[in-house]
C-alpha cells in the first residue's frame, strides 16, 4: 500500500505541478478497486488504484468522450504508463442517496432525481453518438446474451442456495422467453449499467456521474429502472411514477421523436425485473460467498423491493415456472433467513470487549465464563514504531488512516465479524447472559483499540446488543446504550 501511495504522490505532482500535503484511502465498496484522496495546500484530487488495466482504459476513454458530449463526468487529470493509476477532480464525499438520507422526500431530492434523470438521458443519446463501443470491458451490447447472464447469476448465487426445488427446464425456458421479449427494443444506446443515486455525486448543488466504467450499448429502460428501484433508496411508488413519465419526456427532447409510452413502460417493467434479480445475484455472491456482512444485510432489503415490484407490476410475459419462485424467495420464510437475530429490552447478553497489552496479559473473564475469544493484532503493522503515532491511539484519525491504508485490518476484522457474529446470535437466541472479546497487541495503544472499538460498532448496529468497552491501557471503560 505505501508503494502505491508513493507512485500516486509522484504522478499528481509531476503532472499537475502542486506538491502533496496528504494522501488518505477512501473506503471501499464492493469494487477491487482502491481509492484515495490526494490533498493540496488549497484543494484535493481524487486518485484510483486498479490492476485492471482493461477496466481503467474504458473509464479513462469513457470519460474523455462523454466530456466532449458536455456530460457531468469528472476530468482527468493524469494517468500514469501502465494505466493502473489515474487521478481526476474531485467530487466530494455527499452522493444523492446521501441526500436522501438526509432530506428525506422533498422537493429539493425530487429535483435532484429529476436533474440525473435528464442528464442520464443527455449522456445515454447525444453520448452515444461516435462512441467506440469495441472499447467496452466485456460485451459490446446487453443483448439476449447479457440478459441471459444476469439471469443465470441470479439463479446460482442467490436461487441455487436456497435450495428450494425447481423444474430446471422450465424455468430455463422462461429465462429464454424473458431475454428474447427484452432484447426487441426500440431504443438502444449507451447504457450506464450500475446507474443507481450511490453512483451520483452532488456537488455545488449540481449532479455529477461516476462508476460508469461497465457501460454498453442497452435499452434506455434499464438505467432508469436501476435508479428508481434502489432498494436502498425505497423511492416512493408516486416517485417511481412520476419519475419515470419526467424520464421519457427527457428522451423524447434528446430524441426529437415521440416514444410508444405503453410499450416502452411495459418492457421498462421487464427491465425493473432484470435489475432486481441481478443485484440478488451480487448479493448472494458477496455475502453468501465472499461473506461479506454488507452484502447480507442488503439482501432483505432487495427481497422487499422484489416484493414490493411483483404485488404492483408485471414484467408482460406470463412465465409460470419462473413465476412461481419469485413468489417463494419473497415468502417471511425465506426473507427471515436473512435477517439477524436482534437485541431488544428483554435480552440478557452484554458483550464484553477488551482491548489490551500481551506485556501485561489477558484480561480474566469476571463472568466466570473461563474465558472468551482473544484476538491477536501483532501479525499487524504497529504505528508506534512510527514517530508521529507514538503518542496517540487507535481512537486518532491519523492512526485509523495509517491501519485502514497501510495494513490488512479490514480483512483482519471482517474475518472476526463473521466468528464473533455466530455467537452472538446463538446467545441472544439461547437467553446467555455474557460473552467476552478480547484484542491484544504489544502496547493496548493501537491496533488492539482500534479492532476493539470497530467490533463494538460492528456487533451495535447489527444485534442492537449491549456492549461493554474496555481499553485496559487506556483506562478508559464506557458503556453503549445500557
Amino acid at each position: 500500500m505505501e508503494e502505491i501511495i508513493s507512485s500516486i504522490q509522484e504522478l499528481f505532482e509531476a503532472s499537475v505541478g502542486l506538491p502533496v500535503s496528504g494522501i488518505e484511502k477512501i473506503p471501499q465498496s464492493g469494487s477491487d478497486r482502491i481509492y484515495f484522496r490526494i490533498f493540496t495546500a488549497d484543494s484535493s484530487y481524487v486518485a484510483t488504484y486498479g490492476k485492471n488495466t482493461r477496466e481503467n482504459d474504458t473509464f479513462i476513454y469513457f470519460t474523455n468522450h462523454f466530456r466532449s458530449c458536455g456530460c457531468p463526468v469528472p476530468e482527468i487529470l493524469a494517468v500514469n504508463d501502465n494505466k493502473t493509476i489515474y487521478v481526476q477532480e474531485d467530487l466530494g464525499n455527499i452522493s444523492l442517496l446521501n441526500k436522501l438520507d438526509e432530506l428525506g422526500y422533498s422537493n429539493e431530492v425530487f429535483s435532484l432525481f429529476q436533474s440525473s434523470l435528464s442528464q442520464l438521458a443527455h449522456l445515454q443519446i447525444k453520448g452515444d453518438r461516435q462512441l467506440d463501443y469495441n472499447r467496452c470491458i466485456t460485451s459490446h451490447e446487453f443483448g439476449k446474451q447479457a440478459i441471459m447472464s444476469d439471469l443465470l447469476y441470479f439463479k446460482y448465487y442467490f436461487l441455487d442456495t436456497l435450495q428450494i426445488p425447481y423444474d430446471k427446464e422450465k424455468l430455463l425456458d422462461g429465462f429464454e422467453q424473458l431475454s428474447t421479449f427484452l432484447t426487441d427494443t426500440d431504443h438502444k444506446y449507451f447504457m450506464f449499467r450500475d446507474f443507481q443515486s450511490r453512483n451520483i455525486m452532488i456537488r455545488d448543488g449540481q449532479i455529477h456521474y461516476i462508476d460508469y466504467q461497465g457501460g454498453m450499448k442497452g435499452a434506455l429502460q434499464y438505467d432508469v429502472a436501476s435508479m428508481l428501484w434502489q432498494a436502498r433508496a425505497e423511492l416512493p411508488e408516486e416517485w417511481k411514477n412520476s419519475l419515470l413519465e419526467y424520464y421519457i419526456d427527457c428522451a423524447e427532447e434528446k430524441l426529437d421523436d415521440t416514444i410508444d409510452r405503453p410499450r416502452f413502460i411495459s418492457q421498462y417493467n421487464g427491465y425493473v425485473l432484470i435489475r432486481l434479480l441481478q443485484v440478488l445475484g451480487a448479493y448472494g455472491f458477496r455475502g453468501l460467498f465472499e461473506r461479506k456482512a454488507h452484502f447480507l444485510t442488503s439482501i432483505p432489503l432487495a427481497l422487499n423491493n422484489l416484493k414490493s415490484f411483483l404485488s404492483n407490476r408485471s414484467a408482460g410475459i406470463e412465465l409460470p415456472e419462473f413465476d412461481r419462485l419469485l413468489k417463494l424467495i419473497i415468502s417471511e420464510d425465506v426473507v427471515s433467513r436473512f435477517k439477524p437475530v436482534q437485541a431488544d429490552e428483554r435480552t440478557a447478553l452484554v458483550v464484553n470487549i477488551n482491548s489490551f497489552s500481551y506485556k501485561k496479559g489477558i484480561p480474566p473473564d469476571i463472568s466466570g465464563n473461563g474465558g472468551g475469544f482473544v484476538f491477536d493484532c501483532r501479525g499487524l503493522l504497529n504505528p508506534g514504531r512510527f514517530d508521529e503515532y507514538k503518542k496517540l491511539t487507535g481512537r486518532d484519525k491519523s492512526v485509523q488512516d495509517f491501519l485502514e491504508q497501510r495494513t490488512k485490518m479490514a480483512e483482519f476484522l471482517n474475518s472476526i465479524f463473521t466468528i464473533v457474529d455466530i455467537s452472538v446470535e446463538d446467545y441472544i437466541k439461547r437467553g446467555f447472559n455474557n460473552l467476552q472479546v478480547s484484542f491484544g497487541c504489544t502496547g493496548g495503544q493501537h491496533r488492539s483499540v482500534f479492532a476493539a472499538d470497530s467490533l463494538a460498532r460492528h456487533l451495535k448496529n447489527k444485534f442492537k446488543v449491549k456492549i461493554e468497552l474496555n481499553h485496559v491501557e487506556q483506562e478508559s471503560k464506557k458503556w453503549i446504550n445500557t
